[in-house]
C-alpha cells in the first residue's frame, strides 16, 4: 500500500547503493553473464565473443531493452538506473561475473568439453581459419599444437567453479592464439621471413600452373587488410550513429511525465524534418545474425579465397614427418608475469613487436571484438607450454652465469 504505480520495484533502492563486497546484483552485464553461463552449461555452439557481438548488432535486446517490455511493466523510479545502459558490455567484465555467479550459485563441475564439442580448440580453430581466409592445411598444425601443449584435454577445458588451481579458459581467445602461434611457427612473422616466402611462392605460381597454388602471405595480407579496413570503418560508423536515447520516453515521476512526453515529441518532429531536408534514406533491414563476419568462397574468380592453397613452400619432410622449413622461432616474452598481481601474463605494446604479428592480432581482435592484449596473453601462455623445456634450460643457464 505504501508504493504507487510509479515507485518502481520493491528492491530498486538497493541498486542505487554502492555494491558491497561479496554481494551480486542482477545488472544488465550480469544478465549477459547469466546467459553465457547457461550457454556454457548446455554446451551450445556459441562463444562469449559472439554473444556480445549479437548484443552490439541489436540481435539480442540490451540497449534500451525496456522498449520491449509490455505496457503493464511500466519502467520508472529508480528502476531506470538499472535498465538504462550507457556503454556496451565488456568481454572481461562479463566473463569474470560469470565465474563469480557460478561460485555464488555453488554449481558443480560443468559438462565436459570434449573433442566433439564446438568449444574445443580443434573445432574453433577450424571456424576461425575459415573466417580468416587461411589455408585448410593449417588445421592439421593447429591440432598438433593443441595436442602437444595439452590444451585440448577435458580437465583443462571444463570449468570447475571455485577451483583456484586451474586456469579459467576463454575458448574463443584460446583458439585464436593457437592460430597465431602456428603462423609464427611457419612464417615467423618477423617482418622479413614471411615476405621472402611470399616472393618464392609468387615466382613458383607464375612459372608452374600445375597443382594447387602456393600460399602467398603478401597477397593474403593485402586481401585481408582491404576487407578489414572496410568492415572496421562500417562498424565505427554504426557505433557513431547509435542512438543511446530510446524512442519510448522515460520519466522518474508522474509530475514530469507531461514535460518528458512533450520534449520527446519535439525531438521526433525535428528528426523527421531534418531527415526530409537532407534526403537521408531509411535504414535497411537488419540482417540475420551470423557466426561469420567475413565470408570467402572458393568459387570466386578473383583469387581472393586462400582456403585451398598449399603450404608446400614453407614445409619440408624430415624423418617422414612434415616440419617447418624455418627452424627459428621468436618468443613474445621470456618470463611470464603474475596474472593475479599484474592483470596480464605479458605486456603488449604495438611498437615492441613486428607489424606482421600486430596485423594478425588485429585481425583476430576484430573478429572477437576484444583488445589484442588478451590474445597476446594466450599466445605467450601457449609458447611457454610449447617450449617449456628449452626455456627452463635457458633460464637455468642464465642463473648460473649471474652467480
Amino acid at each position: 500500500e505504501s508504493t504507487s504505480a510509479y515507485s518502481g520495484s520493491v528492491d530498486g533502492s538497493l541498486y542505487a547503493m554502492k555494491n558491497q563486497k561479496g554481494k551480486l546484483r542482477m545488472t544488465m552485464p550480469m544478465t549477459l553473464s547469466f546467459c553465457y553461463m547457461a550457454l556454457l552449461w548446455s554446451r551450445e555452439p556459441i562463444t562469449l565473443s559472439e554473444l556480445l557481438r549479437f548484443v552490439v548488432e541489436g540481435h539480442i535486446p540490451y540497449l534500451n531493452v525496456f522498449q520491449h517490455f509490455p505496457e503493464k511493466m511500466q519502467l520508472c523510479g529508480l528502476d531506470l538506473k538499472i535498465f538504462c545502459v550507457e556503454s556496451w558490455p565488456v568481454y572481461e567484465e562479463v566473463y569474470n561475473k560469470m565465474l563469480e555467479l557460478a561460485v555464488f550459485l555453488d554449481l558443480p563441475r560443468f559438462p565436459d568439453i570434449t573433442d566433439s564439442c564446438f568449444l574445443h580448440p580443434d573445432m574453433l580453430c577450424m571456424k576461425y581459419l575459415m573466417e580468416a581466409n587461411l589455408p585448410d592445411e593449417l588445421h592439421t598444425w593447429t591440432c598438433r599444437v593443441v595436442k602437444k601443449v595439452g590444451i585440448g584435454n577435458v580437465d583443462f577445458l571444463t570449468l570447475v567453479p571455485g577451483n583456484k588451481s586451474t586456469r579459467k579458459v576463454k575458448y574463443d581467445v584460446l583458439a585464436a592464439a593457437v592460430i597465431v602461434v602456428v603462423l609464427k611457427l611457419l612464417f615467423l612473422l618477423d617482418d622479413r621471413y614471411e615476405w621472402l616466402l611470399s616472393d618464392f611462392a609468387e615466382e613458383r605460381n607464375k612459372n608452374n600452373k600445375e597443382g594447387g597454388p602456393y600460399f602467398e602471405f603478401k597477397k593474403w595480407y593485402k586481401v585481408i587488410k582491404q576487407s578489414l579496413d572496410v568492415k572496421q570503418k562500417k562498424m565505427d560508423e554504426e557505433r557513431a550513429k547509435c542512438l543511446w536515447r530510446c524512442d519510448k520516453p522515460l520519466f522518474y515521476s508522474v509530475k514530469n511525465k507531461s514535460k518528458v512526453l512533450k520534449k520527446r515529441q519535439m525531438v521526433v518532429n525535428l528528426q523527421n524534418q531534418f531527415g526530409k531536408l537532407s534526403g537521408s534514406a531509411q535504414r535497411a533491414e537488419k540482417p540475420n545474425p551470423s557466426s561469420f563476419q567475413l565470408s570467402w568462397s572458393e568459387e570466386n574468380t578473383d583469387g581472393c579465397c586462400f582456403h585451398g592453397h598449399s603450404l608446400k613452400g614453407v614445409l619440408q619432410e624430415k624423418c617422414g614427418l612434415l616440419t617447418a622449413m624455418n627452424p627459428d622461432y621468436w618468443l613474445c616474452t621470456v618470463k611470464l608475469c603474475n596474472e593475479k598481481l599484474c592483470g596480464h601474463l605479458a605486456h603488449y605494446r604495438e611498437v615492441d613487436f613486428p607489424q606482421s604479428y600486430h596485423f594478425v592480432l588485429r585481425l583476430f581482435s576484430f573478429l572477437l571484438r576484444i583488445q589484442p592484449s588478451y590474445i597476446h596473453d594466450e599466445v605467450c601462455m601457449i609458447e611457454h607450454k610449447l617450449f617449456n623445456k628449452k626455456l627452463y634450460k635457458k633460464l637455468k643457464y642464465n642463473t648460473v652465469l649471474r652467480k
